[in-house]
C-alpha cells in the first residue's frame, strides 16, 4: 500500500481503490473513495511518504556536514568498496540526523546523495523506509509506542493511552512536542518483551524529564533480559562443547 499527503490530507491507495482522509485530493483515475481508517490508526510520520516543502524543510535551504562530521564521513566511506559508496547511505543519514537535532530535512538527504554519488530519490527511499530516520522535528526525547499484535496483547493500547494522557497530547499526528518529549506511534519496534506497564511508562517520562537514564531492557526487576521471573527453568547446566574429530587421527 502507498500513502501520501496532499494539502494537509492523507491519501492511500491499493488494488485500484483510493482513500481520502482529510484535505483535498484530485484522483485522476476512476477510483473508489472512502475514509482512510487505516491512516487514522497510525502516526502521520509513518505514512507521509510525499515530501511537502516548508519554511524549515525544503531543498533550497543550504545544508552540509560540519567540519568535524566531514572527517567522520571520510572515515565511514573506506568501509565500503569505492564503486559501491551508496552502501554508506544509512550511516551517513544517521550522522546527518545527529547533526541536525534528531531529524532529516530534505536538503540533508540531498547532501548525502551527493556524497555517495546517487540520485536523491535513492536516499529518500532509505529515509522513508526505516523508522529510525525522522523527517520532521522531534522532541529531545523521542518516545515510540509499538502497535503490532504481540505488543497489543501486552497492553500497548493502554500504555499509549496512559502516555498521551500524561503528556497532554492527542494521537494521529506525526510528532507531538510537549517540552522536551516527542511521541510517535510505530510498528515492529521489537520490544514486546520489556514489561512496560501504564504506571511504568509514566515513570519513564519523569525519569527523562529529570535527566535520568531509564534502564535498558525489561522493566521488570524480577527478570533478566527476556528470561522468566526467578531465572531459567530449562537449560540449567553448562552447555556441552560441540563434538570435534581428532584431525590427527584422520
Amino acid at each position: 500500500m502507498s500513502v501520501l499527503r496532499i494539502n494537509g490530507g492523507q491519501v492511500g491507495w491499493t488494488r485500484g481503490e483510493t482513500w481520502v482522509d482529510s484535505g483535498f485530493a484530485k484522483a485522476q483515475s476512476k477510483t473508489k473513495l472512502r475514509p482512510n481508517k487505516w491512516a487514522q490508526s497510525m502516526g502521520d510520520e509513518q505514512i507521509t511518504l510525499l515530501h511537502i516543502d516548508g519554511p524549515d524543510n525544503n531543498p533550497d535551504l543550504p545544508w552540509e556536514f560540519s567540519e568535524a562530521n566531514k572527517a567522520k564521513v571520510k572515515g565511514i566511506l573506506p568501509h565500503y568498496p569505492s564503486n559501491y559508496k551508496q552502501s554508506a547511505v544509512i550511516p551517513l543519514l544517521d550522522l546527518a540526523q545527529q547533526q541536525h537535532g534528531g531529524w532529516l530535512p530534505v536538503s540533508a538527504m540531498n547532501a548525502v546523495a551527493k556524497v555517495v554519488g546517487v540520485a536523491p530519490i535513492r536516499v529518500y527511499e532509505v529515509a522513508t523506509f526505516y523508522s529510525m530516520f525522522n523527517r520532521s522535528k522531534v522532541g529531545k526525547y523521542h518516545l515510540l509506542v509499538c502497535g503490532t499484535t504481540p505488543c497489543m496483547i501486552c497492553g500497548s493500547r493502554e500504555i499509549e493511552g496512559a502516555l498521551l494522557k500524561h503528556l497532554g497530547v492527542e494521537r494521529n499526528v506525526a510528532d507531538y512536542t510537549n517540552g522536551s518529549e516527542g511521541y510517535t506511534y510505530n510498528y515492529y519496534v521489537g520490544f514486546c518483551r520489556e514489561d512496560v506497564t501504564t504506571q511504568r511508562v509514566v515513570e519513564i517520562v519523569e525519569m527523562l524529564r529529570k535527566g535520568e537514564k531509564p534502564p535498558v531492557g525489561t522493566q521488570n526487576p524480577k527478570r533478566i533480559m527476556s528470561g522468566p521471573e526467578g531465572g531459567n527453568t530449562t537449560l540449567l547446566s553448562d552447555p556441552k562443547p560441540p563434538p570435534c574429530r581428532d584431525l590427527d587421527a584422520c
